[in-house]
């Protein structure tokens, strides 16, 4: 079953995992390089994650999460041993590649991905513009429709115009506690 792999140098690689085994995984490899004394071929094993905010009972919690589910990066050289190594830790699906040879990952992919998990605050991504109607999902306007009036990127808040006894009334909100309507 192996043959010579083409010696491409060092490179990362992605292996497919079972999901929700990517630590598991990563851990275990990393056992396994130290025993089989794979380290010069095996030098690093990381599960790329990244920092989100999430509103969890009215309050901004920073969590992290898994870039990519059920998959793994090894940076390694790819030959035989190294490959069998790999391929053949538990909960190892394969490698992502075509039939048993490992496509590497570009570097312009790897740069990106660790600038991503190197990020030390979650950036606020609001996907709302001035004027759009809303719904808000928490807080204690829950389930008032408004108009979205500002917007503080940097804060990640947003103003919200909320009809209240016939008239609208500015509601300052986190982003996370409104959807569009």
């Amino acid at each position: 079953m192996p043959r010579q792999k083409s010696n491409l140098g060092r490179n990362w690689y992605a292996v497919h995992t079972y999901s929700g085994y990517e630590d598991a995984v990563a851990r275990n490899l990393k056992q396994r390089i130290e025993s089989l004394g794979m380290e010069d071929k095996i030098f690093n094993v990381i599960v790329p994650k990244e920092k989100k905010i999430k509103m969890k009972a009215g309050k901004r919690n920073v969590i992290e999460e898994k870039i990519y589910p059920g998959y793994v990066l090894v940076e390694m050289v790819v030959t035989d041993d190294s490959w069998y190594v790999v391929r053949n830790t538990p909960r190892v699906t394969g490698f992502v590649g075509a039939g048993t040879d490992p496509i590497p990952i570009s570097n312009e992919e790897i740069g990106e991905l660790q600038r991503r998990m190197g990020a030390e605050e979650p950036r606020h991504k609001i996907e709302f513009a001035v004027s759009d109607l809303v719904k808000i999902t928490d807080g204690p306007f829950k389930d008032f429709d408004g108009k979205i009036a500002e917007i503080d990127e940097a804060r990640g808040k947003i103003k919200v115009l909320v009809s209240m006894f016939g008239r609208d009334t500015p509601v300052e909100l986190d982003y996370l506690q409104i959807k569009k309507v």
